[in-house]
């Protein structure tokens, strides 16, 4: 489902230390894979966090997925972690989340049904609430 990230521009800019925990996942998942092979997906290095953020305590990517939209005014970020989302919004960092994408994805009729994309993400660890669940479906028309 990679290509949902299209959908937030034309090119998806990748902290380096994101890259790499999804690298060594190893070189036979998709998403590894498509690390290497898609273009729209550019990989950055990130000087420094910085300490407005550090002080949240968040891991590495989320980290500098965050330190990379503060650092580029208007830059939406991705992130699904709830305390990266709170600092997000104390920032003032226009954030999305995968299920945004989903639903956006829907909106736009890149995916005929969000029912499905969802299951599946819930099925590979994203934690959502039932009620959050039935929220975003509801707002599709699902």
């Amino acid at each position: 489902m990679l290509n949902l990230l299209r959908l937030a521009g034309p090119e998806v800019v990748v902290p380096a230390s994101v890259a790499m925990e999804i690298q060594r996942r190893g070189p036979t998942d998709p998403t590894a894979r498509a690390m290497t092979n898609t273009l729209w997906l550019v990989i950055v290095e990130i000087p420094s966090i910085p300490a407005v953020i550090q002080a949240w305590d968040l891991g590495e990517g989320e980290s500098s997925v965050l330190a990379w939209a503060y650092a580029h005014p208007g830059t939406q970020a991705i992130v699904d972690d709830l305390p990266a989302r709170r600092c997000a919004a104390a920032m003032g960092i226009p954030v999305r989340g995968t299920l945004g994408l989903v639903l956006t994805a829907k909106q736009r009729g890149v995916i005929s049904a969000a029912r499905p994309i969802v299951e599946k993400l819930c099925q590979a660890g994203m934690y959502l609430s039932n009620r959050v669940i039935q929220q975003a479906l509801t707002l599709v028309g699902e």
